[in-house]
């Protein structure tokens, strides 16, 4: 499905496009953003070290009148044909020099731009779709049952919290909340102790569906209007004294951070492939969740990388260590899956809602998504280049995913940093 907007010799007349890790021409992405010394969000296009602002850009009056709206939500809804439509003008624009004086004008610098959520969540549903990481979290929670049966049936998920998920960028407050040690009989009040990231995948909903109908698997990936990085900050100990019988609570709703821009999937069509057939015994997706065309090509191969930066890192004017190199292949569900069991009992989503992947870990300690699996619930603390030493997350680090996109015989993109620093609890 890919067509000459994905031409790896396709080059920028805008410079900085070109070799650009994440946002060469190949990829052009679509946020929410206020330009340096301007008022007032606008949607954009990231293109190299600029952003083309939509809404005053040579494109068609349904596009520019989508972007006039506060964040992403109306042109998520006008579906994938405007969509393809619009990176095709956006391609051409940007590529041909005779476009140049009609284009340039409305390009910003993406340094000094303040880069907002893409879109107003109206609602966000996180999933569990990591087998990796489920299987390693319930062997902390639950040693002797870690993975429930019903998590090869049915695609997990519970309603998270819109209104706190913030852009990348944004601090973290560290939480308060209920804590209950082994040894103790009762629970006190305290700042959280155990802090922990979650590595994510962020799917981003276009037109939706009418309540009461569901969305057919077939008919899935016209609902998705993009992607991006998801962090879903965690309190492990909160987590461990809330979590039954409801699932998560306190422990996930205190903060949750995005990376500002929304990959099409039309801009990562090279980096589709085949879904992981399942290990002999498992059982067969329902018919409802079981799509011929989603199994040959609903998944993507995208590598998935977290970094830590600690605040004496920072002093000694050191690099980000690499905690943790995933992909996101190792997803047990497909997200057409995920939207199509999402909507089965008629639940309507809407433009601009948030699904998160749940945490994709590998399955070799080196790719674990969060502290909770890599130091194996705190018995086996991270050594970091600075000599310091993490079981949990301190006040002062700063947690950086990324994510890249890359295949033979074509341009690789990336996500974009999905980045905030931890601050004391108040």
């Amino acid at each position: 499905m890919t067509d000459a907007t994905h031409d790896p010799a396709l080059r920028s007349w805008v410079e900085s496009a070109n070799g650009h890790p994440d946002f060469p021409i190949q990829n052009l992405p679509l946020g929410t953003f206020i330009p340096l010394d301007m008022g007032g969000a606008r949607v954009g296009v990231a293109i190299g070290d600029m952003i083309l602002d939509l809404t005053a850009a040579p494109v068609d009056d349904e596009i520019r009148d989508a972007a006039a709206h506060p964040g992403l939500n109306a042109l998520f809804a006008l579906g994938e044909g405007v969509r393809k439509s619009l990176r095709a003008r956006l391609s051409e624009l940007l590529s041909d020099p005779a476009h140049r004086a009609a284009v340039e004008p409305h390009l910003h610098p993406t340094e000094g731009a303040t880069l907002l959520v893409p879109s107003k969540i109206g609602d966000y549903t996180d999933f569990y779709v990591g087998i990796h990481h489920a299987t390693n979290i319930g062997k902390v929670f639950r040693p002797d049952n870690p993975l429930l049966p019903n998590y090869k049936h049915v695609p997990i998920g519970y309603h998270g919290r819109a209104s706190s998920v913030r852009a990348s960028g944004t601090d973290i407050r560290r939480p308060k909340g209920q804590l209950k040690a082994p040894d103790s009989d009762t629970p006190r009040f305290a700042p959280c102790e155990r802090l922990d990231y979650e590595l994510e995948l962020a799917i981003w909903i276009g037109p939706g569906n009418t309540l009461g109908d569901a969305i057919p698997i077939s008919r899935a990936p016209a609902h998705i209007a993009g992607y991006g990085l998801l962090n879903d900050w965690s309190a492990r100990d909160i987590q461990a004294w809330e979590y039954q019988p409801l699932g998560p609570f306190l422990a996930k709703n205190f903060g949750s951070t995005v990376s500002p821009w929304v990959i099409t999937p039309e801009a990562l069509e090279p980096f589709r492939a085949p879904q992981p057939p399942r290990p002999e015994g498992d059982p067969a997706p329902l018919p409802y969740l079981l799509d011929e065309a989603d199994q040959a090509a609903g998944a993507f191969d995208i590598a998935l990388e977290v970094l830590i930066l600690t605040a004496a890192m920072r002093g000694k004017g050191m690099a980000p260590h690499r905690l943790s190199l995933s992909n996101t292949r190792h997803m047990y569900w497909t997200v057409a899956q995920m939207v199509a069991h999402h909507t089965s009992n008629g639940c309507d989503l809407n433009p601009g809602d948030l699904l998160g992947s749940g945490t994709i870990s590998a399955p070799d300690a080196a790719g674990f998504g969060s502290l909770l699996e890599t130091t194996k619930g705190g018995k086996e603390p991270v050594q970091l280049p600075s000599g310091e030493t993490r079981r949990f997350l301190e006040d002062g680090d700063e947690i950086i995913l990324r994510a890249r996109a890359a295949r033979d015989g074509f341009a690789g993109i990336g996500f974009g940093d999905c980045r905030a620093t931890i601050l004391p609890a108040n």
